[in-house]
């Protein structure tokens, strides 16, 4: 079987970001639409933690400010174009990850 080789793109961060008063995970999902990228998924996490804490806080059986995971699979070479424009909107707040995947 042979696969197609693609990037994945990963970005991790809290639901309740925001960068100059808009949420980032909004932010992150234009760049990736206004770059042509073919697809992104984001994903809610149930809880976690980093550099930055707890990722999620309860109330009433509630939770806020859970992680978040945008996932992209598409070419590098689309996938560099926005990158910076990216990396200024999540600064230190988060965390992306770039590795080769193959697409069957």
């Amino acid at each position: 079987m042979r696969t197609l080789e693609m990037w994945s793109l990963v970005i991790r961060i809290k639901r309740n970001d925001t960068f100059n008063g808009k949420r980032v995970h909004n932010l992150v999902l234009d760049i990736l639409k206004n770059g042509k990228i073919s697809g992104a998924t984001v994903w809610t996490g149930v809880a976690g933690y980093g550099k930055r804490g707890k990722s999620n806080f309860q109330i009433d059986g509630i939770s806020v400010n859970m992680p978040l995971l945008i996932e992209v699979i598409d070419e590098l070479k689309k996938i560099e174009i926005i990158l910076p424009a990216i990396k200024a909107i999540i600064g230190d707040n988060g965390l992306i990850t770039l590795h080769e995947v193959g697409v069957v």
